[in-house]
């Protein structure tokens, strides 16, 4: 097992071979960026600095025979944030990154001029990207196979919003699969890193072919099977609109309301019944949740782009007004061709949307542009703007901290923790919703956990202790995915096993894990990167959800006139530390850091304790 080390600054590079306490300890993707982040870690480190690192590493599952084993994670300090950050990417980036022998890639310093870095095996090489410059990530993609001759190279990229070191700017690989959240294409336009383009041609590890085969065979005939398994395929996670929206928990109008009356206009029927041309996957995902989709007529007749899934089609349809689904689909291919997080840029757009209408911003602070529900050609325009930093966009593409540094009335409309706008699902109606983004180690995102469906399916009426105990189940399990480098939908979407996750796991390094041995190494690596966060200045006044769930009713829908108990709030969150092992400050405890082999973290976390 291999790391390859990255120095843009020096231009050089070397490999780390890792020996087999970490590789097991740590497991692989987000556990080992998080370690690897923690090893690196100085205070007062400056996200967009040379200083800081970015790892990116698939999982040991990675590229196997499995399904969707395509997942690699990308960990760093976040610029949105100011903390721990991660995204998730899937395809099959990772899956050649670790073709061409490595694990995992750390990256830190700043070439010294724009550039990007071709790793072919054992050959690795940092070329100019000057050619590139201010191109889209998905015509650098392309352009760059072009130029090394070969189609089957993979390529991850930023956009000009990763050059300019907006906030929100993702990385992209894949054509449109997006590590979206966190900022991490704000790190590598900080460091002058365009792009990365691999060629991998070796064979991967596996301790036990014979039965992993045989697991995996089971494994995707039973995914078959599945009564959704077709429909899924058809529609992907754009079927859960009309399953949010019903539910009362889809973003509509900057989070105001929780239903959106022309939902059926931007459904998965509509894209599938007058868009959809196409299907794409991961590596290995018999799902194939992708979906190719074109506007063949209208205003924005021509594009094409594979998506949306939901949580753009929300942000970019209910949240800000918009029920012209060919509109979704331009800012979709906006947002992926200039390097942006659609959840972030959505979120933010509707804030200034609803500032305007509110007279909490003025014309001029908006470049004269005026901006009102469902004006998607002024939701365009401020995608752009986003992206070049020009005029107000200058201000958004520092994210939500940046909005209410300059605009502090805006605070109580603003939906974030901890400097990370809230994914597409409302919490007034579910405390566990509320929790997991509050207590969420990289802000409001619905990925670290989902728990709303499960509360609303038994009802309120049952124990914060067990509501507790569901999100801390959600934050062990769905990290894990991250850990083994595979997709979590199988799980929750069509209720695949998880047990079945550490045979996969066991197959493929040789040694019996069960599943409970793979969840406690998963919660040691949140009790680190809440170490990590801590160390940065992390308080217990962080961890709550944005200021809407508490003051605003719903408007309509299901749960008109619902906020969420302040008071309860802060009961479950006692609860919550109390189960994790974390002082009523959010602090880890020493027993906790010790339980978790993270001894070297003690030390940092007794002066927090005295501060506190």
């Amino acid at each position: 097992m291999k790391v390859l080390h990255v120095d843009l600054s020096e231009c050089k590079t070397h490999v780390e071979e890792v020996d087999e306490e970490f590789a097991l300890k740590y497991i692989g993707g987000r556990g080992w960026g998080a370690r690897l982040v923690w090893e690196h870690l100085k205070e007062d480190t400056d996200p967009l600095s040379p200083e800081n690192i970015i790892v990116i590493a698939p999982g040991p599952l990675s590229g196997l025979y499995l399904p969707s084993a395509g997942k690699t994670s990308i960990c760093s300090i976040s610029p949105t944030t100011g903390i721990y950050g991660d995204s998730n990417i899937g395809g099959m980036f990772g899956v050649e990154l670790r073709q061409a022998g490595f694990d995992a890639m750390v990256i830190n310093g700043k070439a010294p001029e724009l550039s990007y870095l071709w790793i072919d095996d054992d050959d690795i090489q940092l070329k100019s990207a000057e050619k590139y410059a201010g191109m889209g990530s998905i015509e650098t993609e392309h352009q760059l196979r072009e130029d090394i001759g070969d189609e089957t190279v993979k390529v991850a990229s930023i956009g000009p919003a990763g050059e300019k070191m907006v906030k929100m700017a993702c990385i992209t690989a894949d054509w449109g699969r997006n590590a979206g959240r966190t900022g991490m294409g704000a790190i590598l336009g900080s460091k002058n890193l365009k792009a990365i383009a691999i060629r991998g041609t070796r064979d991967l590890p596996v301790a036990d072919l014979k039965r992993l085969t045989g697991i995996s065979d089971k494994a995707f005939k039973k995914l078959s099977r599945h009564n959704l398994f077709e429909f899924w395929q058809r529609q992907g996670l754009m079927s859960v609109i009309d399953y949010a929206n019903t539910a009362g928990i889809i973003p509509t109008h900057n989070f105001k309301d929780t239903h959106f009356e022309d939902a059926g206009k931007i459904n998965g029927d509509v894209m599938e019944l007058e868009y959809k041309i196409g299907d794409t996957a991961c590596f290995g995902c018999p799902m194939a949740c992708g979906n190719v989709n074109l506007v063949k007529d209208g205003k924005y007749a021509g594009t094409v782009i594979e998506g949306p899934e939901y949580e753009t089609a929300a942000m970019f349809g209910s949240n800000v007004g918009v029920s012209d689904f060919s509109a979704i689909l331009r800012a979709n291919y906006l947002c992926d061709e200039y390097g942006i997080d659609t959840i972030t840029a959505g979120s933010l757009i509707s804030v200034m949307i609803e500032a305007y209408e509110k007279d909490l911003v003025t014309l001029e602070d908006l470049d004269g542009m005026a901006l009102n529900w469902g004006d998607d050609e002024s939701v365009m325009e401020m995608i752009r703007k986003i992206a070049f930093r020009e005029g107000v966009g200058d201000t958004l593409a520092e994210g939500a901290y940046g909005v209410i540094e300059r605009w502090p009335q805006l605070a109580p409309i603003v939906n974030h923790v901890k400097g990370l706008d809230q994914s597409a699902y409302d919490a007034r109606v579910a405390i566990t919703m509320a929790l997991g983004y509050a207590t969420s180690d990289i802000g409001a995102h619905h990925a670290r956990a989902w728990p709303v469906a499960k509360e609303l399916e038994m009802g309120c009426n049952w124990d914060l202790n067990e509501k507790a105990d569901l999100v801390i189940y959600h934050q062990t399990v769905r990290p894990l995915f991250d850990m083994l480098g595979v997709c979590r939908l199988p799980w929750i979407e069509l209720g695949f096993d998880e047990n079945t996750y550490a045979e996969f796991f066991s197959a493929a390094v040789g040694i019996e894990f069960t599943l409970e041995e793979l969840l406690k190494l998963s919660n040691d690596i949140y009790n680190l990167t809440r170490a990590i966060n801590i160390r940065l200045g992390l308080t217990r006044d962080d961890d709550r959800p944005p200021e809407r769930v508490f003051n605003d009713p719903i408007k309509t829908g299901p749960h008109a006139g619902k906020v969420l108990n302040r008071d309860e709030f802060r009961e479950i969150l006692d609860i919550y530390y109390q189960h994790r092992g974390w002082d009523m400050d959010g602090i880890p405890t020493d027993e906790t850091l010790k339980a978790s082999g993270l001894e070297d973290a003690i030390e940092y976390m007794e002066p927090r304790r005295k501060a506190e």
